[in-house]
């Protein structure tokens, strides 16, 4: 039995061949679930449909309901390209060997902690022992470095409740469900005004390169070289930077994992949870 559990893992990570749809490569492409799903698709189908008149091939969307299933999925490997957050790319770089290819140029990632506007919480003290909404615990930004920052800075006492996504959070915190909650400037800003409008910040984490958009070492190299200039051309567009406005990407640039390496010293493997 234990042999087979064995062979089946390692069936799992094995590096999975390119599809093809009437004689055109496929690659996919998975994206960590900062908003729900279908909120998701209108920002991402029509930035792939738009690179797709640039390529040889074509590029599927992923979905994936939740950040621990999406987690799951890159560390075997299931997807071609991947949107992800920074701590994910550590992941995937250390058991796929996915590396980054583009990342947004014109700011940093930072987690922000959010309470209601009309609440009495003024300084991350005054959230001693009170319910703590966090999209999943290793969003990186919204939970997993606001988590660290807490716990080691802080030395706060609460009670965490995950609720899948950045909108979640912001909407337990807007109707009195958390005392405060966990996201990231850039999805705050991407709420409803009812919503955005309800909330203050009183808390940012230090600041590192935002997602990188990753491929894994089985797509050719002039495959993914073509992607990141597909992108980086549509980018320079004023359509296409419309379009990636939303992501949001504002100025995609060339992303290395020097980029990335620094968080290694950040000791955020103690925060990080399996599911």
């Amino acid at each position: 039995m234990k042999y087979i559990l064995i062979l089946l893992m390692s069936l799992i990570a094995l590096p999975v061949s390119a599809q093809y749809e009437d004689g055109q490569k496929v690659y996919t492409i998975g994206v960590v679930p900062q908003f729900e799903q279908r909120k998701l698709f209108d920002i991402w189908q029509p930035i792939l449909t738009a690179l797709e008149h640039e390529l040889d091939f074509k590029l599927q969307l992923v979905g994936s309901p939740k950040i621990p299933m999406f987690e799951k999925k890159y560390l075997a490997g299931q997807y071609d390209f991947a949107y992800m957050n920074p701590y994910h790319l550590l992941k995937a770089h250390q058991t796929q060997g996915y590396v980054p290819l583009i990342r947004d140029g014109s700011r940093q990632l930072k987690g922000i902690l959010v309470v209601n506007k009309d609440s009495p919480y003024q300084t991350v003290a005054d959230l001693d022992k009170q319910i703590l909404a966090f999209p999943a615990p290793n969003a990186l930004g919204a939970s997993l470095l606001m988590r660290a920052d807490l716990m080691s800075l802080f030395q706060l006492e609460y009670f965490p409740r995950y609720v899948q996504t950045h909108s979640s959070v912001y909407l337990n915190v807007a109707l009195g469900q958390a005392a405060a909650g966990g996201g990231v400037l850039s999805t705050l800003k991407q709420q409803p005004p009812e919503v955005r409008e309800r909330l203050r910040v009183i808390y940012e984490t230090r600041g590192m390169k935002p997602h990188p958009l990753s491929v894994h070492p089985r797509v050719p190299e002039e495959d993914r070289e073509a992607f990141r200039q597909a992108w980086l051309k549509l980018a320079g567009t004023r359509a296409g930077s419309r379009l990636m406005a939303l992501i949001p990407m504002g100025q995609p640039a060339v992303a290395t994992m020097d980029d990335y390496r620094p968080m290694l010293d950040w000791n955020l493997e103690e925060y990080y949870i399996v599911e």
